[in-house]
């Protein structure tokens, strides 16, 4: 069962970048859950997360396999991950873009953390059953 930090708790960033490759070819199951925290800001500026896939952990895919909305706000963000429509991918990582305007600074600013977790298969089950009573 997967359970790993994409990012960091706290993480502080002023420009784009990105994280570690982490390896979920082991999982059990191909969905994930992904939080997003952010727990500190400063005003007038944007957060963009996107996830990214690979095959081999170091040629990633051009088009991401998920991305956040955009964020502006201090807060938990969660994101369903489902791999199952990419076969080829063995590696994920986050990718963020940050932006800031109006006055002040020009340096953007996030202390944020992105955790991934696997969805355990009785929880899928339950949850296709539960939408199939409700189709």
């Amino acid at each position: 069962m997967i359970d790993t930090a994409l990012v960091a708790e706290k993480t502080v960033v002023t420009a784009k970048g990105d994280s570690a490759a982490v390896d979920v070819s082991g999982a059990g199951q191909r969905s994930f859950l992904l939080t997003l925290d952010i727990t500190r800001i400063i005003e007038q500026e944007s957060l963009e997360i996107s996830i990214a896939g690979s095959a081999d952990g170091a040629t990633w895919e051009p088009k991401p396999v998920v991305t956040f909305s955009q964020q502006f706000y201090a807060g938990q963000y969660p994101l369903l991950l489902d791999l199952n429509g990419h076969p080829n991918v063995k590696f994920i990582r986050a990718h963020w873009d940050v932006a800031r305007w109006g006055r002040g600074t020009a340096t953007p600013m996030f202390e944020f953390g992105l955790r991934l977790k696997e969805i355990p298969a009785e929880v899928l089950r339950d949850a296709r059953s539960e939408a199939r009573a409700l189709a």
